[in-house]
């Protein structure tokens, strides 16, 4: 009998396949298990919001159990019927699931396809471009059955584009396009910012526009103009929702809604709308601060309201001339240089450096609670590590051929755009300070040599007898240096130098109260060098950069800092491209320079209070203090480093 009942079901589904097949031929279809099987258990309602992520089987679990473990349909309007195999056969625990693949409009009224939505037990919208989505279901018999589904108490879920088209407003990306934070900004009745309505009718999601990818695509400025666009179709306040692309949110049938993460930190954030609505049309947003509420594993959020029970954080933030900016939030951020490798260092140089890292955050970060500037901080976190001898700065300079210390720095002010540089500096005790005089009490930004020194001691800046920096260690350093070159000539060889030659540099960025930024440098260059070489360190917009939404100070083989503009052109691509700073820092740092021959790192800040580390060697000196004051650093690749739940 058993063997009549499987054939009669594959009968059943082959001709049901057929019949969908004949009817509506521009739609895929895949189908695992028994469609015909009974649903094992009770059918419960439930949403189920998920960040773009996969793998988050806790919370297909729950959706699976709110389905009864039953019949689960997948819509989707591209690739196949790959979500389909995961729920059935890694997720598990359902009698079926069937997928469909849209190719266009007419087959939203499909009956065929109808009657199989109508007797799904749950149904999930799958990622992809949610312009068709809304192109291919808006004002259908699709879009009615989705809204039935739902008042029938079944459970809806959507991931990625899934989620992107469920609240009542929703950004529909119909130019084809995926809009950026910063450009969506820069224009939020823009074109490009295609926020759609009338298409589903959630009554949990009333009020509501989501996004997904959140954290990893850097979102949040985006959500908030969708949210002001939405406002101004709305006429009234609506709400934010962000799900990071490691988390989904589980909602029940009276708004209740818990977290699930497959990473630590993951979760959801709210977003309080009621901005102003006198909103220009063609001009960079600007808003005097807006709330955002953090929600993890441990929080519970309240659909549609948007209270959030034990949340994760509570941030303050502003937009200034189409810039997303942090208040409230001072962050420090520095780095040692990049170059250093395991056994490079003994276990007593190693404190002592981690130590010296540790203190240079306390140090900056009292000048950010004293109620200091970007610009107090990171003039004081660089002034220590130039006093500690472990580091290529001040007191711990290498030496040049001629057995000298030549140190070179740069300091910039995000909010002005102000900046001071020298070089070739041989007496001055703390060279940042004398960058920082430079912008703030001369008309210049650049001085080198004996002038630069002139205009030190007149400003009262300290200077040292040049013996002061000289250490043990780095003048070994020079004696082995000198030994290879001599090798090289004797044996009538180029001396070629490793890139780690090239590094050892001290940086700083901060973000203070104010949600303004500022980054400094500084470097005692490279041992053995001549001719007065000078590195990018110096340079802005080589070495150093800060802007009103992006800080960045290198940290490596200088000359191709310089050929590529490297700080700067982090920004640039923030700014201009629209990139999230993390993949904008990454792709100069380990792409850019690496394919023209160079390496190093770099620390990288926003405005928003996003901060990055990429480098490409075995380690950076590196480390953050962030709000709790608690200072977190790290010298090699592997060495574990927190960071801060976005």
């Amino acid at each position: 009998m058993r063997g009549i009942d499987t054939m009669r079901w594959l009968l059943a589904a082959l001709m049901g396949f057929m019949c969908i097949a004949a009817q509506a031929a521009n739609v895929d279809h895949y189908v695992l298990g028994k469609p015909t099987a009974k649903t094992p258990g009770r059918v419960q309602p439930g949403l189920l919001l998920m960040g773009g992520g996969d793998r988050n089987f806790e919370a297909l679990h729950w959706f699976m159990d709110k389905a009864g473990h039953g019949h689960i349909v997948i819509l989707r309007a591209s690739q196949g019927g790959e979500i389909g195999e995961e729920f059935y056969r890694k997720v598990g625990g359902i009698a079926s699931a069937e997928t469909f693949v849209f190719k266009d409009r007419e087959a939203a009224s499909d009956p065929a396809i109808l009657a199989v939505i109508r007797r799904a037990d749950g149904i999930f919208i799958a990622g992809g471009d949610q312009s068709r989505y809304v192109r291919f279901w808006r004002g259908t018999p699709l879009a009615k059955a989705l809204d039935a589904h739902v008042r029938a108490g079944k459970p809806l879920g959507g991931t990625s584009a899934g989620l992107a088209i469920l609240g009542e407003y929703l950004y529909g990306a119909m130019d084809g396009g995926s809009l950026t934070s910063p450009r969506a900004l820069s224009d939020p009745l823009g074109e490009s910012n295609t926020i759609e309505t009338g298409f589903l009718n959630l009554a949990l999601l009333e009020g509501v526009v989501t996004d997904t990818h959140f954290s990893e695509r850097a979102r949040l400025g985006r959500l908030v103009a969708f949210l002001t666009k939405s406002e101004q179709l709305a006429g009234r306040p609506l709400l934010g929702l962000g799900v990071d692309e490691n988390a989904a949110l589980a909602v029940e049938a009276d708004g209740r809604a818990r977290v699930f993460a497959t990473a630590p930190g993951a979760g959801a954030i709210v977003v309080h709308g009621g901005f102003d609505r006198k909103v220009k049309d063609g001009a960079p947003l600007q808003i005097e601060q807006l709330r955002v509420v953090g929600a993890d594993t441990n929080s519970v959020v309240h659909l549609p309201s948007g209270e959030v029970e034990r949340p994760a954080f509570l941030r303050r933030y502003a937009v200034r001339e189409g810039v997303l900016v942090a208040l409230d939030q001072s962050t420090l951020v520095i780095h040692g240089g990049a170059g250093v490798a395991p056994g490079d260092l003994t276990p007593e140089e190693e404190a002592q450096a981690r130590a010296a890292l540790e203190a240079a955050l306390r140090a900056g970060y009292a000048r950010l609670q004293g109620g200091g500037t970007a610009l107090d901080a990171v003039t004081a976190a660089i002034t220590l590590l130039e006093d500690a001898p472990q580091f290529n700065a001040g007191r711990g300079a290498v030496f040049t051929h001629d057995g000298r210390n030549e140190l070179d720095t740069s300091i910039m002010d995000g909010a002005t755009g102000n900046a001071g540089a020298a070089a070739g500096l041989h007496r001055v005790k703390n060279p940042i300070l004398l960058a920082r005089a430079i912008m703030e009490k001369s008309p210049h930004v650049m001085m080198i040599g004996a002038g630069a020194e002139q205009f030190a001691e007149a400003q009262g800046i300290p200077l040292v007898d040049p013996a002061y920096f000289r250490t043990e260690k780095r003048w070994q350093q020079l004696q082995k240096a000198l030994q290879a070159e001599a090798r090289a000539q004797a044996s009538n060889q180029p001396l070629v130098l490793p890139g780690k030659a090239y590094f050892g540099t001290v940086g700083a960025l901060a973000l203070d109260v104010q949600g303004h930024l500022a980054a400094g440098t500084s470097t005692g260059g490279m041992t053995n060098k001549r001719y007065g070489r000078v590195g990018d360190s110096p340079i802005i917009g080589a070495g150093t950069w800060a802007d009103t939404g992006c800080a960045v100070s290198g940290t490596g083989w200088g000359e191709y800092y310089i050929r590529v503009a490297a700080a700067h052109e982090i920004c640039a691509r923030v700014r201009l491209a629209g990139e999230p700073l993390p993949k904008a820092a990454e792709a100069v740092i380990n792409q850019v320079i690496p394919r023209m021959g160079g390496d190093g790192g770099a620390i990288a800040l926003g405005a928003d209070g996003v901060f990055a580390f990429p480098f490409n060697t075995p380690g950076m000196y590196r480390g953050w203090i962030g709000p709790d004051g608690v200072p977190h650093v790290a010298i090699y690749r592997d060495d574990p480093l927190p960071m801060p739940v976005r």
